[in-house]
């Protein structure tokens, strides 16, 4: 993917959520006490969400929801541990885990559209809820540094990255030692091509930037995830799935920080303070073939790599 092309691809992305939360923000001040919902069907959206988690939150926020699944549900979430949501959108996904760390834990919401961290802030204020905070940034740069959550969720946004590898590699990098991910996404079944899956849909609609289970498999182990899990919950298109990802981040049990708040994390701001993780072959081919001095040239040349060398 060029680069050209790749920007254009996150324009479009943004553009279509900005549009999303406008909206929702501009039907706010209508007679109706509800806004209408972001246009979605049963695949999508606020009804993927139990009853009783939507009652509990801003109309608002529910209205403004466009994911595929409730990671909330599949995360497991406890009192006192420290959350982020990547790609947090009009704050759904944030406030419901805030309601479920309770007030000695707290969770941060990531998303790179002004618009939707406009709407997810007025939500948060709505709902009362203090121990949330919501950053500008991009999923494949976040914003916070090593080790500094124990979960890491996400709703139907990776499959909208243009650098999916970098996304993983944040999220194993911001994650603590023996952290987890609960992701809902769109998944596509293995037997699909990248241009068979853009036949069935757009890039914006979730659907042709979609990995194939093996894909998000292996690159979940290319960065050191362990217990990994990607279960179909849902057709969306043909052979394409909402589904539900699971890992954890090697390390063993450790005590959750019950007095992390948003003074205790130094909030990145540049590009600067970011630490590139190098990551090129997958666990299985990495282990197998690649001799460790080769394994550094794994990605983009075959200079000095053996010639049995399968992750190249």
């Amino acid at each position: 993917m060029t680069d050209t092309t790749s920007a254009e691809l996150r324009e479009q992305v943004r553009s279509r959520y900005a549009a999303a939360a406008s909206t929702v923000r501009d039907s706010a001040g209508q007679a109706s006490c509800c806004p209408p919902a972001v246009e979605n069907d049963e695949r999508f959206g606020s009804t993927l969400y139990a009853q009783l988690d939507r009652d509990d939150l801003p109309v608002a926020a529910v209205a403004a929801s466009l994911g595929c699944g409730n990671p909330t549900a599949v995360a497991d979430l406890r009192p006192g541990e420290r959350v982020l949501d990547l790609g947090s959108g009009g704050g759904v996904d944030v406030l419901i885990s805030a309601k479920r760390v309770g007030p000695t834990g707290y969770v941060y919401g990531v998303d790179m559209t002004e618009e939707m961290l406009e709407l997810a802030r007025t939500n948060a204020a709505e709902a009362g809820a203090d121990n949330v905070e919501f950053v500008q940034g991009t999923i494949e740069h976040v914003p916070l540094p090593d080790g500094s959550v124990d979960v890491v969720i996400s709703n139907c946004v990776i499959n909208l990255s243009v650098d999916k590898p970098k996304v993983i590699a944040e999220m194993f990098r911001v994650l603590a030692p023996g952290g987890r991910i609960g992701i809902s996404d769109v998944v596509a079944e293995d037997h699909l091509t990248p241009a068979e899956r853009a036949e069935r849909g757009s890039y914006v609609g979730c659907i042709a930037g979609a990995l194939s289970r093996s894909e998000y498999i292996a690159g979940l182990a290319a960065v050191g995830f362990d217990g990994l899990s990607v279960r179909f919950t849902q057709q969306v298109a043909d052979g394409m799935h909402n589904a539900i990802i699971q890992a954890v981040k090697p390390g063993g049990a450790t005590p959750t920080n019950t007095a992390a708040r948003a003074q205790d994390i130094v909030i990145q701001t540049s590009a600067e303070a970011y630490t590139e993780s190098a990551v090129c072959c997958d666990h299985a081919n990495s282990t197998a073939c690649c001799s460790t001095d080769a394994k550094a040239s794994c990605c983009g040349t075959t200079a000095g790599v053996p010639a049995n060398c399968g992750c190249r």
